[in-house]
């Protein structure tokens, strides 16, 4: 209907018809301007996918790549990159995603992804996988790991030298090869770093009065030979064995005084008589009091024949048993100051090595008196059947793969402490796992082998087996 001022009047319906058809227009303006914004709007991470949740699984969250006509917002991708049917896939509430698979029959990774898998190092190929190495100056001297091996672990303290003698050092696990009863072995440890020591030192007091004096002279000097974390135990004997001093600091003022407490006159070379009022000695209802005079065959006269015991056996024997108590992360060691006599002894030799090597104890010295003599010493090292073994000292380094200085004089000797117990701390150490088991406990040869022309190789010939575990 149209009035008189020129305007036309709607009806009720076709109002509401406008107002519908206004309203679809005004969306169709603003419809692209909403899409822009929701473009630009945040969405927040699917769990798993932020770096939060990431750190939580153990893993780092990889960074989405912009594609080409996309924008990243805030380090997030876009609603429409995300696909949240995947995203939610194999969600358990309050657990979050699972981790990724790492199976190698997965899809290869796309041209713009880059790999983060490290470069695995190749193993030497002289003795398989490499061995373990402590670090350059944080080995066992200063106790900065702890090493935990099976029973079938065996540790070969080695001292390698050239052609003039000297220490050989800056060699390498690959420039050595251990043989066990001929089978070669696979080094699995390996350190040129000093072990602190635990020494029992041994010392022969039934010397003669003359080597006796300079053995006491020389003793002062024994422990500027070591360090302050080494321990040392001394001992003595003659007819019997004596501990003076349990284990202590070898820089420790209690060993200065027990050092200067065990000097001994040592035995006077005195030529025993056959006439006079002092051939028979005194006796009672005409039986000698000393058991030391005898009789002689033919009953004209009484000798005073004196019975000579060198219990050098018994000796290593107790300072062993008092060492394989002390700590295994320690290197024990027997220094022995003696001319190698034995007789009298309640233990064997052989049972006596048999214990050295089963606990892992090398005996080392300083071979004095008439057996320090070049031709003199070697000859008393061949033993004369049922006679006193002259020179056993030798046999028990070699055995044990120790070291002996032989020496005459007393700087000689001072020097020798020094020299013996510097060869020992500079000793490459190679471990190894025995092929053999450890119910079997015969005795196993050890040969060390150094591919290096004009070298001299010292170790132990070889150890019984035991079912204690090493730590």
């Amino acid at each position: 209907m149209i009035g008189s001022n020129g305007f036309t009047r709607l009806s009720g319906r076709d109002a509401v018809k406008l107002g519908v058809w206004l309203f679809a227009c005004l969306l169709w303006i603003a419809g692209p301007q909403v899409k822009a914004q929701d473009g630009q709007r945040q969405v927040p991470n699917a769990p798993g996918t932020n770096l939060a949740d990431a750190s939580q699984q153990g893993t780092t969250a990889p960074t989405p790549q912009p594609q080409q006509g996309q924008q990243l917002g805030n380090g997030n991708p876009s609603p429409s990159s995300l696909k949240l049917p995947n995203l939610l896939r194999n969600v358990s509430p309050g657990e979050g995603a699972p981790p990724p698979s790492t199976s190698t029959s997965s899809a290869p990774a796309s041209a713009d992804q880059t790999s983060t898998t490290p470069a695995q190092p190749q193993a030497p190929l002289a003795n398989g996988p490499a061995p373990v190495i402590p670090p350059t100056g944080e080995g066992p001297s200063v106790a900065t790991y702890t090493m935990r091996t099976r029973v079938n672990f065996v540790l070969v303290p080695v001292t390698v030298k050239d052609s003039h003698g000297a220490i050989l050092p800056g060699l390498t696990y690959n420039n050595f090869q251990v043989y066990e009863d001929g089978v070669q072995q696979r080094i699995t440890f390996f350190s040129e770093d000093p072990f602190p020591l635990s020494v029992a030192f041994v010392i022969d007091q039934d010397l003669p009065s003359d080597t006796m004096k300079k053995v006491n002279d020389a003793l002062s000097a024994f422990q500027g030979a070591f360090a302050p974390y080494d321990e040392v135990s001394v001992y003595t004997y003659a007819t019997h064995v004596s501990q003076a001093s349990g284990f202590t600091g070898a820089q420790s003022a209690r060993l200065s005084a027990t050092l200067d407490r065990v000097k001994s006159p040592g035995r006077y070379m005195e030529v025993p008589s056959n006439t006079g009022p002092m051939a028979e000695g005194p006796s009672i209802n005409g039986h000698m009091i000393d058991p030391n005079v005898t009789p002689t065959h033919d009953g004209t006269f009484i000798g005073i024949i004196p019975k000579e015991n060198y219990v050098l056996n018994d000796a290593i024997l107790r300072a062993a048993t008092d060492l394989s108590q002390r700590g295994r992360g320690r290197r024990k060691m027997i220094y022995v100051i003696s001319d190698g006599k034995n007789q009298g002894s309640t233990a064997s030799y052989k049972e006596v090595v048999r214990y050295l090597l089963t606990n892992q104890i090398a005996v080392d010295g300083t071979l004095v008196g008439d057996s320090a003599l070049p031709v003199y010493g070697f000859l008393d090292r061949f033993h004369i059947p049922w006679q006193m073994a002259d020179n056993l000292l030798p046999k028990y380094v070699s055995a044990t793969g120790g070291i002996l200085d032989a020496e005459l004089s007393r700087n000689a000797i001072e020097a020798s402490f020094a020299r013996v117990a510097g060869q020992v701390r500079n000793q490459y150490t190679l471990g190894y796992y025995s092929h053999i088991s450890v119910l079997d406990s015969r005795f196993r040869k050890i040969e060390v082998r150094v591919l290096l022309p004009n070298v001299t190789v010292i170790a132990k010939q070889g150890y019984y087996p035991t079912a204690t575990a090493n730590q």
